[in-house]
């Protein structure tokens, strides 16, 4: 595509998982990042998912370089997805620090200035032939309980270590490290994330803001972005209609887009704006036209908020 999307504008990771599934083959990535180019964008997202997803993509960085390179895209952050970190066994949590490193060091090699991550998720008692999720409703959550020796104080006195553990790591590379709400999440909404952050006090910890989840979560979108003032540098974006976990394409949902925008501009926004629109639990039409679509949305809110204007 000759169009080149605004620089602000990144292709989230979903995009990938919408056309491919979860979790899309890590031995394709060059691949995915120049269908991604291909659709006009020069700023994407890679996740590495789980220690035998992540340790595929280590061994393709050459591949994966050299598609960043030859198709003019950045890495706005790389994903490190791995829940192991909010275990309530050490061991489990010392094996994902282990593997937390490792997605680090494929951030710095492949130019991100981040890694993510989903917020913690507490041990609820899942039934065992539950699949893994990218994220658990409420209305499942009211379902199941908690295993009867579990100590809310001795988790969260874990969690904050492990936490304060991985945000050092990264900080070792120069990297910043986010947590996204994913519903369920101890950090689904902005309070949820600042009580986490307030506990770790690392600089470097940071929220990917995501307006579809936090939508469906009840939240006050602009009062989240007024809380996170200018500590906000990432959001995925995508719409909701607040009845269900979705991610649809900007303006097919209920949010109100313009007084965000406008919020963005008071609080001097300054980051990326990461179009993660699909998934599984969305219908969606043409996922190329939803991409499309939804960046030709934030383009004209830009122009018409003067959002990047001082750069």
């Amino acid at each position: 595509m000759d169009r080149k999307i605004h620089s602000h504008i990144t292709c989230a990771f979903l995009y990938t998982i919408t056309r491919y599934g979860y979790p899309p083959d890590a031995r394709r990535m060059d691949e995915y990042l120049q269908e991604m180019a291909e659709l006009g964008f020069q700023s994407a997202e890679l996740e590495g998912i789980g220690q035998d997803h992540l340790r595929e993509t280590a061994r393709n960085i050459p591949a994966i370089r050299k598609a960043l390179t030859d198709n003019g895209l950045s890495l706005a952050v790389f994903c490190t997805v791995l829940p192991h970190l909010g275990s309530v066994h050490a061991a489990l949590r010392k094996q994902a620090l282990e593997n937390f490193r490792e997605g680090c060091e494929i951030a710095v090699q492949l130019g991100a200035p981040a890694v993510l991550d989903n917020g913690p998720l507490v041990p609820y008692d899942f039934p065992a032939d539950l699949p893994v999720s990218r994220h658990y409703a409420p209305e499942l959550l009211r379902r199941v309980g908690l295993p009867r020796a579990f100590n809310w104080k001795t988790y969260w006195d874990d969690l904050v270590e492990t936490i304060g553990q991985a945000c050092s790591i990264a900080a070792q590379y120069g990297l910043k490290y986010y947590l996204h709400p994913c519903c369920g999440s101890l950090t689904e909404t902005t309070d949820g994330f600042l009580r986490l952050k307030d506990a770790v006090g690392m600089e470097n910890l940071k929220f990917n803001c995501d307006l579809s989840n936090q939508y469906y979560m009840r939240e006050n979108l602009s009062l989240a972005l007024l809380k996170l003032g200018s500590e906000l540098d990432y959001i995925h974006i995508s719409d909701n209609r607040g009845k269900q976990v979705e991610h649809l394409p900007a303006g097919h949902g209920d949010i109100d887009w313009d007084p965000l925008f406008d919020t963005l501009r008071q609080i001097g926004f300054k980051g990326q704006l990461s179009i993660d629109v699909g998934g599984a639990e969305t219908e969606l039409g043409d996922l190329d036209s939803a991409y499309l679509e939804t960046a030709g949305f934030l383009e004209r809110l830009i122009e018409k908020h003067h959002l990047f204007d001082h750069e």
